[in-house]
């Protein structure tokens, strides 16, 4: 349930809070007074748009929060699944919003928008202005029907649209693979030609990293020669170098070790450093030896290197790649070989794949026909308390043969609101009243499978007056007994019926015009019932009228155990 909206910097909304009750909340104001606005900050505080024009030009951030008690099992279960705690069973949905950016929040975790739009969905259902309009495309009543009989499509249609897609792709294939012959031949001879290229370099795995060191090695071979001969010169060349002058000091200092045996152990190192020394030199005149290289040699390795960088740029950047390359080019000269077996092959695969799907076309039929025997049953049950006298309605589900990711049915509301006429389309014959009807009769049946606590109506009146009103007002205040309704209305007869009712005012302030909200009470409520019923001018009979509405409206709501 709805617990609390607060709303700071957004359209004429400079900072309003509203704390909702169980029941029926009725929201009332003068046209233009921002009714729909606090409608739309809820819709942007649950993950929707933000509209340009709803932003305060050059004021702070605006900022929505709505605060929910959170009990349901699976909303519980999928906030841990997310990591955000829940204390006291309350949660905290936030957003806001600063030029192109907004923050959105659930219990002070940031979270992306679409996880709050998937949060919002256990917690509310919101029916705008216009969405009965909806109603008028047939697509719509598939989507309405699908919603009804979600868990059993669910077993269906995710296998469904797998199939499809793979249908389609292999559709594309055998259209693609009916192409020119003479393209084929082409098209074969080149593989052959770039198979025979691979093949013939006979690539060895690490071959080019090896290549490119040696290749280093010899571009630089000169330089790298020239400086080990330096060295060489210097460690053990014949005069003033490492190695003659540490012999020339062992020399030296083995002739007075007799005279002082402290300094033997100054012997023993020096001999070691001259042993090292000594092994030093060999070594580099080893590796002097094999770092002469020929011409030829580095000739060889370019062209090597070369041939390797071509089949590069053309099949891969590694030999990994050009590997894969290969082979899968020799799979499509293999198909382009044996083209007849591969058609054929291709021809029986599409078949099955055809056949797989039809099998789930017709499931999801079922469980469609099925699914709409149910719903008929409860739509006439709703339509029947919105004062549709003698109403008939019933969905048609056929199966158009031609199959799309959701299946291969046609569905279609049918609708006849006066006796003796034939059902027809409902999109061809209901008035924007019966449409708002049939949508507040859909959502009431959804709601109550959904088990969403929280439905808003904004102005589900449209089109209606007199009798018809008045059931309408009677059919929200029996939902409004199992679950929190918030209702945007025009009419008195709906008003009446408010647990909770809140008026919306615009008034001028500080040099511009600012839009609030309070909960009315008592006598309040009479003037305001009022001011919906009179004209420019509310008389004593019109209040007369109010109290009598509202008069009825409580005993209507005694009657049906809410007072």
């Amino acid at each position: 349930m709805l617990l609390h909206l607060h709303v700071k910097n957004l359209a004429l909304i400079r900072e309003t809070e509203i704390d909702f009750s169980d029941g029926l909340n009725i929201l009332t104001g003068e046209t233009g007074a921002g009714k729909s606005i606090l409608i739309g900050s809820m819709t942007m505080a649950l993950g929707g748009k933000v509209p340009k024009e709803m932003l305060r030009e050059g004021k702070e951030p605006a900022l929505v929060e709505l605060v929910f008690s959170a009990d349901h099992p699976g909303l519980l279960e999928r906030l841990r699944e997310l990591e955000i705690p829940v204390e006291e069973g309350e949660l905290v949905l936030s957003r806001k919003i600063t030029g192109s950016r907004s923050i959105c929040r659930l219990n002070g975790e940031t979270v992306s928008t679409s996880v709050l739009k998937e949060v919002s969905s256990w917690l509310i259902d919101i029916h705008g202005q216009h969405e009965h309009q909806s109603l008028l495309n047939k697509k719509k009543h598939l989507e309405i029907l699908d919603a009804y009989a979600h868990e059993e499509l669910l077993t269906v249609l995710p296998c469904l649209s797998e199939h499809f897609c793979s249908c389609q792709n292999l559709k594309k294939e055998l259209e693609q693979a009916s192409g020119d012959v003479g393209a084929r031949a082409r098209e074969q001879s080149l593989l052959e030609f770039e198979i025979r290229e691979i093949e013939e370099a006979e690539l060895r795995e690490g071959e080019d990293e090896l290549l490119e060191q040696a290749y280093r090695r010899m571009v630089n071979g000169r330089k790298i020669v020239e400086a080990l001969g330096t060295v060489q010169t210097l460690c053990g060349g014949e005069e003033m170098s490492a190695s003659e002058q540490t012999g020339r000091a062992c020399r030296e200092l083995s002739g007075i070790v007799p005279y002082d045996d402290a300094l033997s152990v100054l012997y023993d190192q020096l001999q070691e450093i001259d042993s090292q020394l000594q092994d030093f030199v060999r070594e580099l005149s080893d590796h002097i030896e094999g770092a002469e290289f020929s011409e030829q040699e580095f000739r060889d390795t370019e062209e090597r290197l070369n041939q390797i960088n071509h089949l590069k740029v053309k099949y891969g950047s590694s030999l990994t790649e050009i590997q894969i390359c290969l082979e899968e080019k020799q799979k499509r000269l293999d198909v382009l070989v044996n083209y007849e077996q591969y058609m054929e092959k291709l021809r029986e695969k599409y078949q099955a794949l055809q056949k797989e799907l039809a099998g789930c076309c017709q499931k999801a039929h079922d469980i469609r026909v099925r699914a709409a025997e149910k719903l008929t049953v409860l739509m006439k049950e709703q339509l029947g308390e919105l004062n549709f006298l003698d109403v008939q309605f019933e969905i048609s589900v056929k199966d158009t043969g031609n199959p799309s990711a959701v299946g291969s049915d046609d569905v279609e509301f049918l609708i006849s609101t006066n006796p003796g006429e034939p059902l027809k389309p409902l999109g061809r014959i209901a008035s924007g009243g019966e449409l708002s009807r049939v949508m507040l009769a859909i959502k009431t049946v959804m709601a109550d499978q959904d088990e969403i606590d929280t439905v808003i109506f904004d102005e589900i009146d449209t089109g209606i007056s007199g009798r018809t009103a008045q059931k309408v007002s009677e059919k929200l205040a029996l939902i409004g007994k199992s679950r929190q309704v918030i209702c945007i209305t025009h009419l008195a007869q709906l008003a009446s019926m408010a647990d909770s009712h809140y008026c919306i005012e615009k008034q001028a302030l500080d040099g511009g015009t600012e839009t609030d909200i309070r909960k009315l009470s008592g006598e309040e409520i009479t003037e305001e019932l009022a001011r919906i019923l009179g004209g420019a001018e509310i008389t004593e009979a019109v209040r007369g009228n109010a109290q009598e509405m509202r008069r009825l409206a409580l005993q209507f709501k005694k009657k049906i155990g809410k007072t």
